[in-house]
């Protein structure tokens, strides 16, 4: 079996770099992504989902290197679900509602952004790769 989850979305804030005990870094990161709307009627709709990114090793020192609070970035990895329940993490807010956290672990991250900004290569790609053009969309595989 095999899961994968890609998300495109601005930093809610710098990224936190840590140690494990045995002296691994690992980088949290919060990523808010956007979806807007027009209702049949006319009324703008508005949805933020809120990701919680995990990225390990050397991916999370690039990260927590160059990434900074509002940066686009593109991650790629797989959601790991709430062990209790089998979904995202749920809480209440201080306000009484309800609030959900949905955690991915990163196998990669691309920076995003106009040239000219911390133009930074994404941790999967080679040198070489960084620089290529896109596909054309048609080989695109979705």
């Amino acid at each position: 079996m095999y899961q994968k989850i890609i998300i495109v979305g601005n930093l809610g804030r710098d990224p936190e770099m840590r140690y494990t005990p045995d002296g691994t870094p690992v980088t949290t990161l919060n990523v808010a992504t956007n979806r807007k709307w027009t209702s049949p009627d006319g009324t703008p709709g508005e949805e933020t989902t809120w990701f919680r990114v995990t990225a390990w090793r050397r991916l999370a020192e690039t990260a927590a290197q160059y990434l900074s609070k509002g940066r686009p970035v593109l991650i790629e990895g797989r959601l790991k679900p709430d062990p209790q329940t089998g979904g995202p993490r749920v809480w209440t807010r201080q306000d009484g509602t309800v609030g959900a956290s949905y955690e991915i672990t990163a196998n990669t991250i691309r920076f995003l952004g106009q040239r000219g900004e911390a133009n930074v290569p994404s941790e999967s790609a080679t040198p070489a790769e960084s620089n290529a053009a896109p596909p054309p969309e048609s080989d695109m595989p979705f």
